[in-house]
């Protein structure tokens, strides 16, 4: 038995003083504070002195890292986007593609659907297993909004069938679990009537949507929104529009990157307030370029340059070099969010909205993925299936 023990422990629905948490086979057997429960003599106690143990951060849209693009990797690479992504605090992703052409993201998704399969099995070492771990894939692209497409390709777009979908869907083998669609393509509310039946989380965005359109895909069954703001018809005082509905609808869950540069602190702020403590979603729509220096990376089929902290094509933002440890802090800083509340953002809110309720949380019976952080937020270690202490 494994024991862990730090100052503080955040669920992250509550918060816990002296925690001890029991680890048995890679999962989470009991949480006690130090006064409840006596540690047994055989276990192996590794205590974290002054710092806080959390769920492992769950990025539910994200392109690649440290110079991987998940498109265009093989299944023997992601391992190394996996490390990478645990110094950050993740034990989950969602590989998420961009608008390609068709045959190009049926390979992709094949890959993606093998590296998801491989990592459900279970680690022979220590070292093996640190390593975030892709949960299911996000299809961005290719049912988006030609006057909203940011850098996708517009060649590479297509208008909504049960067809194409079903094409995608046999690719991935099952395995898309989120999916970004803007709701007035003809044929969007049928095919996310489809997905929704498939327990797909159907994501508004990239969107030109009026707030009626918005509202049918709701009925339809989407129930997230993607970076808001970003790629959307803007907030008008007479016709709300998309995020007229996405800020309102306390059905919808949303993300957003809280970069500071997709989104301005202070809207940041507002949409917090807005969507509060159980709506907010942090993401970070990182590329390749994530953790690595200024330069030209891959975005799928797309080239961007990489400047400052910026990432571009052609003058547009393409994705970000965000990561979600750093988005955790920027919450706390951009809108005076508790940590505890913060990391809630980044971990139990992204799993609940993808429909992963096992994932994002500390609670007896889930995988032992735990982030251990400094009270500013700093990562100081990632532990997966209880591993990597």
């Amino acid at each position: 038995m494994l024991v862990l023990a730090a100052t503080r422990l955040f669920t992250p629905l509550e918060e816990l003083q002296n925690p001890l948490l029991f680890v048995e086979d890679g999962r989470i057997a009991e949480i006690a504070s130090r006064n409840q429960k006596e540690i047994p003599n055989a276990a192996t106690v590794v205590d974290f002195g002054d710092s806080i143990l959390a769920p492992g951060f769950v990025d539910i849209h994200m392109h690649g890292g440290t110079g991987l693009d998940v498109m265009r990797a093989s299944p023997a690479e992601l391992p190394r986007l996996g490390k990478w992504l645990t110094t950050h605090g993740v034990t989950g992703y969602f590989p998420t593609t961009v608008a390609a052409p068709l045959d190009q993201t049926c390979t992709a998704l094949g890959c993606l659907a093998d590296a998801i399969e491989a990592g459900r099995s279970p680690a022979k070492t220590n070292r093996d297993a640190v390593q975030a771990r892709p949960l299911g894939i996000h299809l961005e692209g290719p049912f988006l909004s030609h006057k909203r497409r940011g850098v996708h390709a517009p060649e590479n777009l297509v208008e909504p069938t049960p067809q194409i979908f079903e094409r995608l869907w046999r690719a991935a083998r099952g395995h898309v679990r989120m999916m970004t669609i803007a709701p007035e393509l003809p044929g969007a509310i049928e095919v996310i009537a489809e997905a929704a039946r498939r327990n797909v989380c159907v994501s508004i965005g990239h969107s030109d949507a009026v707030m009626e359109g918005a509202r049918a895909a709701v009925r339809a069954g989407a129930r997230h929104a993607t970076h808001t703001f970003n790629a959307m018809r803007p907030l008008d005082h007479r016709e709300p529009g998309i995020v007229g509905e996405v800020l309102t609808n306390k059905r919808l869950t949303a993300d957003i990157i809280a970069d500071g540069i997709h989104v301005a602190p202070e809207v940041v702020e507002l949409f917090l307030q807005a969507k509060g403590i159980d709506g907010s979603v942090l993401i970070t729509d990182a590329t390749s370029a994530a953790g690595m220096p200024d330069g030209t990376y891959q975005l799928g089929p797309m080239q961007v340059e990489v400047k400052d902290g910026r990432c571009t094509m052609d003058g547009k933002l393409a994705g970000s070099v965000l990561t979600m440890d750093q988005a955790v802090r920027n919450v706390t800083r951009f809108a005076g969010w508790r940590l505890l509340d913060a990391v809630r953002a980044a971990t139990l809110n992204p799993a609940r909205a993808a429909g992963f309720e096992q994932s994002g949380i500390l609670a007896p019976g889930v995988e032992a993925n735990l982030v251990v952080l400094t009270h500013s937020g700093e990562v100081q270690k990632t532990i997966v299936r209880g591993r990597g202490y």
